[in-house]
């Protein structure tokens, strides 16, 4: 899934109550989703913040795992922590890929709630081409803000479970969303 990238968005998402907020990094998502992307084979993992306090606070955790001593005592953690940069918006990620896929770049909006004209991993694994970046963009706090959600190209369908429950970790959410990808390219190339 070398076409496949991964934005955790802090900013536009949603708080609470549905108003548009920047979020605070968790340094877990970092590792977590870092992890996950290096399992699944993504190609790299945007953490966008327009806030400076959390860009440095990114960076020194980074800087731990990949020049530090974490490094050196986990190899493995140093590999998945590699595939993160830190940017301060959506734009920069795309402006970023559009220079290395002749193709352009696809933004996919992630989502707990239901859109109209949403598409399943089936679908979006189905249209993957390789010449074309592919961005998973998953929000933080309570979401992606509606306005980016509706702004992107292409809008996941939301994960189901099997009581109605619906409120997983980004961590969970992403992991989830890679294999289920994953799987269905896999099947693909068979």
């Amino acid at each position: 899934m070398y076409n496949l990238y991964i934005a955790l968005i802090h900013y536009p998402v949603a708080n609470k109550k549905g108003q548009t907020i920047a979020s605070a990094l968790t340094t877990i998502d970092m590792h977590d989703i870092a992890r996950a992307a290096a399992t699944f084979g993504a190609a790299g993992f945007y953490l966008v913040t327009p806030l400076e306090d959390q860009q440095i606070l990114a960076k020194e955790v980074m800087a731990h795992w990949r020049s530090g001593v974490g490094g050196i005592i986990n190899p493995f953690r140093k590999q998945a922590l590699e595939l993160i940069k830190v940017v301060k918006d959506f734009e920069e990620v795309k402006q970023s890929l559009k220079t290395a896929y002749k193709h352009g770049v696809v933004t996919v909006a992630t989502s707990a709630a239901r859109y109209s004209g949403s598409v399943s991993v089936s679908e979006l694994a189905h249209k993957m081409e390789e010449n074309t970046a592919y961005v998973l963009a998953f929000g933080t706090a309570w979401g992606l803000a509606e306005a980016f959600v509706t702004g992107c190209d292409v809008i996941l369908e939301p994960i189901s479970g099997w009581n109605g429950y619906n409120h997983l970790s980004v961590r969970s959410a992403v992991s989830i969303i890679l294999d289920r990808i994953s799987m269905k390219r896999k099947l693909l190339t068979l």
